[in-house]
């Protein structure tokens, strides 16, 4: 798996304004353009624009499709086994692929103990539907619940995580290092907060617009951070945000699985798998919290 991914949420989303031509023609460009540059993780849901997310991404990927570890994930509103198995089935079908790599559990839900939730993943385990299961949005204490009611290895826990979304070091990102687990880290730029795109005078539209990082409040909270993001990225000759990620990827057992809205924003994201940010430099932007 590549320590940074491809996030699908914007394919066929109308809610970040890209437009008709971004789902018909960009997306796949992205998908195309990933392989090449070793980006095998692709990460969907079936809430994505009500599965368009993943229908997109299996089109991008005929022909092709052993180059990627697909990755998505149940929305579990009614988390009963033959409804999980069914949906799956449903996922794989509009992905166009036979199994899943990395069947995924979107959230806990909270009126249901994790051990009823998990069961089905089983099933697909059995089936060969899935060949890997992680879960999404749990705490420690939900993740190991969850795998011993499955008495199988849940490999990864996606979560929100970045330079300005911490709590997943306090237990998450240790866990995940000691016990050979992932931590997949979505919004790694917090919507375009920490790529130094957007300030006081220059505030987002659609979606971004409800990031609390990106409201006025929250962008002046950041410019300490955006401060040294900067001059550490001065320092190693890459941007801001190929900084903040590096900032994750460069931690064992954390991948990154930022969005990207063309071509050149994917490469950009790419090349901070490159970056060898110095001890010092880590530490100083680790400070910020």
């Amino acid at each position: 798996m590549s320590v940074i991914g491809l996030g699908t949420w914007q394919f066929g989303s109308r809610e970040w304004g890209y437009g008709r031509t971004y789902a018909s023609t960009t997306a796949e460009q992205l998908v195309i353009r990933a392989a090449e540059l070793e980006i095998n993780l692709v990460d969907t849901a079936e809430m994505y624009a009500g599965g368009e997310s993943e229908r997109i991404l299996g089109k991008a990927i005929i022909g092709d499709r052993d180059r990627y570890f697909v990755a998505t994930k149940f929305a579990p509103f009614l988390p009963l086994p033959s409804v999980l198995v069914s949906r799956s089935y449903r996922s794989a079908a509009r992905l166009g692929i036979s199994h899943i790599d990395l069947l995924q559990m979107h959230w806990p839900n909270p009126f249901l103990p994790v051990s009823a939730q998990i069961r089905g993943m089983a099933t697909v385990l059995e089936r060969g539907l899935a060949k890997n299961i992680g879960v999404s949005n749990y705490t420690l204490s939900q993740w190991l619940s969850a795998e011993k009611s499955l008495g199988h290895p849940i490999i990864s826990n996606q979560v929100h995580y970045s330079l300005l979304s911490r709590r997943a070091d306090r237990e998450l990102v240790p866990y995940a290092q000691a016990h050979d687990r992932l931590v997949i880290a979505y919004s790694p730029l917090e919507q375009g907060a920490l790529t130094g795109k957007y300030g006081l005078d220059n505030r987002p539209g659609g979606v971004r617009r409800m990031n609390r990082h990106l409201k006025s409040g929250g962008i002046a909270k950041a410019m300490p951070l955006m401060s040294a993001l900067a001059e550490v990225a001065t320092a190693h000759s890459a941007s801001i945000s190929q900084i903040a990620l590096a900032w994750l990827v460069s931690q064992p057992n954390v991948v990154a699985i930022p969005g990207a809205s063309s071509v050149a924003q994917l490469e950009s994201n790419a090349a901070a798998a490159d970056l060898d940010l110095s001890r010092a430099a880590w530490d100083h932007l680790s400070s910020f919290k």
